[in-house]
């Protein structure tokens, strides 16, 4: 049985205006300039410089009336990721031509050349071969990956040229077929492990005794050398120290991924434009805000001159009240616009100045021991916002400082108590590891264990497993890979 009922319900929805500041915050410098062109193209009402003469609100102020004008845009204590899917779409936004960057369809572009494998077979085709051999030797290059290895075995590959191209051949014919086309640039590349992989560079480098001896090396004694067995391989190969190093420096040299050389490669630069500055003046810090995130907005007085125009007319046409709706809207969206630019640049401000301020010390030192723990919830309760305002700061902005450019996320650590009871940072246990393992002996490096009681002796008591995990996070192998001669 169908009944009617009533039912009384509170929940927190974020306006269009709210919404649309959230995702202008969390742009950083180069976004936003596109964003900002964006709306200065779709939306004829906004336009950018300096206004000649009166201020906007004498000009347009008293022209409409819009339920908006009384209305701030608040982050504070709103979880903005619950609602930057919201459903509640302002009209102006569907209307023919003005669409937003936010309802465009995303593709992602892709830069012509050559690929990988391409260039293998362009070097390929100058080399006589059989039918046979070329359809071999086109498939082990379909068979290198980026890294410019042959990851699978002859076998397999034998399999799949019988069922695939109707080829039966046999495990010889293919590794006869495979030194050709190891005989390719960049040097190293098809080979089916590393091992083999620097044979071949060795190989095609001008013959010394040095070479002669990292061949020998790498060929009967490969396990040893890459455990660093260095005691091992000058009594197996009947050489001094000296010798293996000179062994040892020619290896070092070559490319462990001959794929990574081919210039023809496309990698993407990003070119990082700091959102903020900190300069040192007087022993005092001083932040500024990259002028590029304040741009100088107002709305087109000669759109408020038309609703005006339209709104003394006495008969209005269906058309006509059309057009005053159109012109409303873009007005309504212009001022919400920059509105929301103002408060951006207040809550980028606010958030870095306080981030400085905590950081202190080390902004005026550069040493990074005196950097303090940090949250994000330190930040937000101390500028009184919403902790993904600070996330949405501090993930995708850079500062640029006395001691380089840094992204802003990267200042944010745990703490941990030293000896003293005191909450330091675990960046500072970081850079005090990380210098003692630049000072140790490197023929007989520190093992985790003794590096945990160093620390311990610094004042630092924390157990080898985490010394371990420090040592990972700052990617420094293990003592044993550590070992020189």
């Amino acid at each position: 049985m169908l009944k009617q009922h009533l039912q009384f319900k509170l929940s927190q929805k974020l306006s269009p205006q709210q919404i649309q500041l959230m995702k202008l915050i969390q742009l950083p410098t180069q976004a936003f300039e596109q964003r900002l062109k964006q709306e200065l193209e779709e939306n004829p009402a906004l336009e950018g410089g300096k206004e000649e003469n009166a201020t906007q609100e004498d000009e347009y102020g008293d022209i409409y009336e819009s339920d908006t004008d009384n209305e701030s845009i608040n982050t504070e204590d709103i979880n903005i990721d619950d609602y930057l899917s919201d459903d509640e779409i302002p009209d102006y936004r569907t209307k023919t031509s003005n669409y937003s960057v936010d309802d465009d369809e995303k593709s992602v572009p892709y830069a012509a050349g050559t690929s990988f494998n391409q260039y293998l077979l362009n070097q390929l085709n100058t080399v006589y071969l059989s039918d046979e051999e070329w359809t071999i030797a086109e498939f082990l290059v379909g068979s290198v990956d980026e890294s410019g290895y042959i990851r699978r075995p002859l076998s397999d590959i034998m399999d799949d040229l019988a069922f695939t191209q109707n080829i039966y051949t046999d495990e010889k014919t293919i590794e006869k077929v495979l030194g050709i086309v190891q005989e390719l640039d960049p040097p190293g590349v098809a080979a089916r492990s590393l091992e083999e992989s620097l044979i071949i560079q060795l190989k095609r480098k001008e013959p010394s005794p040095s070479i002669e001896l990292a061949i020998t090396v790498l060929e009967k004694s490969f396990e040893q050398f890459t455990k660093k067995h260095y005691k091992k391989l000058v009594q197996r190969h009947g050489i001094s120290e000296e010798e293996l190093k000179d062994a040892i420096s020619e290896i070092e040299k070559l490319n462990p991924k001959p794929g990574g050389s081919y210039s023809g490669n496309n990698r993407i630069v990003e070119h990082v434009v700091p959102d903020f500055s900190i300069r040192i003046v007087d022993g005092e810090l001083e932040l500024t805000l990259n002028g590029r995130n304040a741009p100088e907005l107002h709305v087109s007085r000669e759109y408020s001159n038309m609703l005006k125009g339209y709104k003394d007319s006495k008969n209005k046409s269906k058309s006509q009240k059309d057009t005053v709706l159109f012109i409303k809207q873009k007005l309504d969206a212009a001022k919400w616009f920059i509105d929301a630019i103002r408060q951006r640049q207040q809550t980028l401000y606010i958030t870095m100045n306080a981030i400085m301020q905590y950081q202190k010390e080390y902004f005026l030192t550069g040493d990074e021991r005196n950097l303090r723990p940090m949250i994000l919830k330190d930040i937000a309760d101390e500028i009184d916002m919403d902790v993904s305002t600070v996330s949405r700061v501090a993930n995708s902005k850079y500062v640029d400082t006395p001691y380089g450019t840094k992204l802003i996320k990267d200042y944010f650590s745990e703490s941990m108590k030293n000896e003293q009871g005191e909450d330091v940072s675990t960046k500072e246990i970081k850079k005090i590891l990380e210098t003692v393992i630049q000072n140790e002996e490197k023929k007989k490096p520190l093992t985790d264990d003794k590096l945990a009681k160093i620390l311990k002796e610094k004042g630092y008591p924390i157990a080898r497993r985490t010394v371990a995990k420090y040592r990972e996070q700052l990617g420094i192998s293990v003592a044993r890979l550590r070992k020189k001669i």
